[in-house]
C-alpha cells in the first residue's frame, strides 16, 4: 500500500504535462484556421469591391443604391439684376489749391497766419514793412500838389487866351502823369498786406518773419474748401468702359459717409508710369469733407437685368473646367457652368444655370455627382 502512494505524485505529473502539450497544438491549429480565413476574407472583400465598380459604371442607380445619404443644405439660384462695380482709390482734391506769392518788395513785419489755420476771405495773412512804398508815396504827394497847382494857374491863363497851348498841355500832362503814379504806389501799398483771396486752409508757410521777399516769392500754400472733386487713377483697361456721367458711389473712410455722384470729366492721356488715367467726379457741398481725404470710389462698369446669379463660394472647379452642385430628387447633380463677372459675394452664371436650381450649399465639398443627399430641416 505504501508503494503504490509512493508512485502516485509521477503518474500526475505526467498526464498534466501531456495535457499542456495537447492545448498547444490545438491552439496552434486555430491560430492557422483564423489567418486562412482571414486571408479568404480580404480575397472575398476585394473581390466584391472590383464587382461593384464594375457594375456601377454600367449601373448608376445600383451605385446610389449602395451609398449613404449625405445631410446637406440647400440654397436657391436666383434670376435678377446683376451689377457690377470697379472700386478705385481717389483723395479729395481743390480747384483753388494755389501758391500765394508776394507782389511787392520788403521786410516781413508780421505773419498772422499759422498753417492748418481755417481762414474766411480777406483774412490777413502777413504783413509786408510799406516804409520805402509810404516814403515814395509821400514824395509823390508833393509833387503832385505843385503839379495841381501849376495846372489850375496854366488852365485860368489859357481860358484868358493868355500863354500857349503847349503850356496848358504840358501842365496837364505832368499833373494827370503824377496822378496815376500815385495811384500805383496806393495800388502796391495795399500789396504789402497778403490777404486770403478766399476761404479756405493755410497749409504750408513758406517766409518766416524779418525775411526779405521780392515780387513773385512763393509765401502761402493755400487751398480752398470750396470747389471741391475727387481725383482718381483709373486703369486703362477701363478706356471707353468709364464715360462722362456715369454714376459713382463714394465712401469717405474717416467719416464713414456715403454718397451718389457722377464722373465729371475723364482725362484724355494715359500716365506711362502706372498705365492709368485720371477720372474726376463731382462732389457736392459737405462740410465734413476736406481737401486730401481719402475717398473709395464704386464704379458701375457692368449691368444686366435678367440675370442668373449664384454665391460664388460655391463654384467648384476640375480639369474640365467651372462646376457647382444642384439638387434634384434628393440627388446630387454635378452641372458644369460658364461664370461671368464676380462682386460683392456673387458670380453671374452665363451658362449652364437657368436660375430656377436648388443648389448645395452646406455640404457641398463632400458630395459627388448622383450622390445620394438628405436636406437638412433646420
Amino acid at each position: 500500500m505504501k508503494a503504490t502512494l509512493k508512485f502516485l505524485p509521477i503518474i500526475i505529473l505526467g498526464g498534466l504535462i501531456a495535457s499542456c502539450a495537447t492545448d498547444e497544438r490545438e491552439l496552434e491549429v486555430k491560430k492557422n484556421q483564423l489567418a486562412e480565413l482571414k486571408t479568404q476574407a480580404n480575397e472575398i472583400a476585394e473581390s466584391i469591391r472590383t464587382l461593384e465598380a464594375e457594375i456601377a459604371e454600367l449601373d448608376p442607380d445600383f451605385a446610389r443604391s449602395g451609398q449613404k445619404s449625405i445631410l446637406i443644405s440647400t440654397t436657391n439660384a436666383k434670376k435678377d439684376r446683376f451689377v457690377h462695380y470697379v472700386e478705385v482709390t481717389g483723395s479729395v482734391v481743390s480747384k483753388k489749391n494755389v501758391s500765394i506769392s508776394s507782389e511787392s518788395a520788403g521786410v516781413i513785419l508780421e505773419i498772422p497766419a499759422v498753417e492748418g489755420m481755417r481762414v474766411s476771405k480777406g483774412t490777413v495773412l502777413a504783413k509786408i514793412d510799406p516804409e520805402a512804398i509810404q516814403r515814395n508815396i509821400d514824395e509823390l504827394t508833393i509833387s503832385l500838389d505843385l503839379a495841381k497847382t501849376l495846372f489850375e494857374k496854366q488852365e485860368r491863363l489859357w481860358r484868358q487866351e493868355i500863354g500857349t497851348e503847349i503850356q496848358y498841355l504840358e501842365a496837364k500832362n505832368r499833373k494827370e502823369s503824377l496822378e496815376r503814379s500815385l495811384a500805383t504806389l496806393r495800388t502796391q501799398l495795399q500789396k504789402t498786406v497778403v490777404k486770403a483771396p478766399f476761404d479756405g486752409t493755410i497749409e504750408s508757410i513758406n517766409v518766416r518773419l524779418g525775411e526779405l521777399v521780392q515780387p513773385g516769392s512763393a509765401m502761402f500754400q493755400f487751398v480752398g474748401e470750396n470747389d471741391l472733386f475727387i481725383e482718381a487713377d483709373v486703369s486703362e483697361a477701363y478706356v471707353g468702359v468709364l464715360t462722362k456721367g456715369d454714376s459713382v458711389e463714394v465712401y469717405f473712410p474717416s467719416i464713414e459717409q456715403d454718397l451718389k455722384t457722377k464722373v465729371s470729366a475723364i482725362g484724355s492721356i494715359i500716365n506711362p508710369n502706372n498705365r492709368t488715367f485720371k477720372a474726376e467726379v463731382f462732389l457736392p457741398s459737405i462740410s465734413e469733407v476736406k481737401p486730401n481725404m481719402l475717398a473709395v470710389l464704386k464704379i458701375k462698369d457692368y449691368e444686366n437685368s435678367s440675370s442668373v446669379i449664384v454665391p460664388n463660394y460655391l463654384i467648384l472647379s476640375d480639369n474640365r473646367g467651372d462646376y457647382i452642385f444642384t439638387v434634384e430628387e434628393n440627388i446630387a447633380r454635378k452641372k458644369y457652368v460658364k461664370r461671368g463677372k464676380t462682386f460683392n459675394n456673387e458670380t453671374e452664371i452665363l451658362e449652364g444655370l437657368v436660375g430656377d436650381e436648388i443648389l448645395v450649399d452646406k455640404g457641398f465639398r463632400e458630395v459627388g455627382d448622383n450622390f445620394n443627399v438628405n436636406i437638412s430641416k433646420l
